[in-house]
């Protein structure tokens, strides 16, 4: 059952990323507003073009390795960063959507929690 759930939310959890990758790159969904030093930051973001693209081909490749079973722990660790920034970002310059970056950590380090033995194999 565990797997079956697993599986779910990590085909969820790819399309988020690979969307919100893909996004960056198409422009089709309208960006969320922010204000202050969250819109400063933001700003700088979009205006340095290729740290944008950057994050926009981790989120692409790191979602499209966390929706395959069998890549899942790489895809984990890929996109683990980006996660943490969407973290620190919401949690000290837009808590409004703190939700969804904790619900973002969550499922990104059940993940790398489920599948520890294999890193411990990798630094062993």
């Amino acid at each position: 059952m565990k797997n079956k759930i697993l599986l779910v939310v990590g085909i969820l959890f790819g399309l988020m990323m690979v969307n919100a990758g893909l996004n960056k790159f198409f422009n089709y969904m309208p960006a969320m507003e922010f204000t202050g030093a969250a819109a400063t930051f933001m700003t700088a973001l979009t205006e340095s073009r290729y740290f944008i693209y950057l994050v926009a081909i981790v989120e692409i490749v790191g979602g499209i390795l966390f929706m395959i079973p069998k890549y899942r722990p790489v895809g984990a660790l890929v996109i683990l960063p980006i996660v943490a920034g969407i973290f620190i970002f919401h949690a000290f310059l837009a808590p409004e959507g703190i939700i969804i970056a904790i619900v973002l950590l969550v499922i990104n380090l059940w993940v790398i929690i489920e599948n520890w033995s294999r890193y411990m194999r990798i630094i062993q």
